[in-house]
């Protein structure tokens, strides 16, 4: 990276992330429409592509744009607009295992210089309705892919992990410093 970093997006998730590792960022939410339709490795890499792409200007810095999904199959599970969307995501994921996918895609001068996807499989464990009906009553389900939180009290659906957590909270940060060593050269 040759400058400052941007990221892309409005979630706290990855702010949280980012401030962890104590890397220096400032955030550039991008208004894009971002693509539902489609394999969900393509959707979110296209949707973490516009992201980075529609926020990029100096060249000086590096944009990251970040697009998560939940899948099964070829069933893409986004975010619920409503209690009852959500209700009926977190029934289609209980008891089953889905994958949390992660565009990532970074922007130096307009030009992209990395981009990849991760990918996380989450099995649910059986959910029995009043289990659903408290989660649901959290609203923790607003604003997530797949209608959960791992990190939060989400965590109580969720029976294993294989792969990154920190990609389902919502950004992968082993395979970002993979692919862009030079993140961690701004890290106080």
């Amino acid at each position: 990276m040759t400058g400052a970093l941007v990221l892309a997006s409005t979630s706290p998730q990855r702010r949280a992330i980012l401030e962890q590792l104590r890397i220096p960022f400032t955030v550039r939410p991008a208004d894009i429409a971002e693509e539902d339709d489609g394999p969900p490795v393509a959707i979110a890499q296209e949707n973490a592509l516009r992201k980075a792409l529609a926020v990029a200007g100096s060249p000086v810095e590096g944009i990251l744009g970040v697009d998560t999904v939940v899948s099964t199959g070829l069933d893409v599970w986004g975010k619920p607009p409503d209690e009852d969307a959500a209700r009926e995501t977190l029934r289609r994921l209980a008891g089953r295992t889905h994958s949390v996918v992660s565009g990532v895609a970074v922007v130096e001068a307009e030009r992209v210089v990395h981009a990849f996807t991760a990918r996380t499989e989450v099995t649910f464990r059986a959910v029995d309705e009043p289990l659903l009906e408290w989660y649901v009553g959290t609203g923790e389900w607003e604003d997530r892919a797949g209608g959960y939180a791992i990190q939060g009290r989400g965590a109580v659906l969720v029976e294993r992990i294989e792969g990154d957590y920190l990609n389902v909270v919502g950004l992968p940060v082993a395979a970002l410093v993979d692919a862009w060593p030079d993140l961690l050269a701004a890290a106080a």
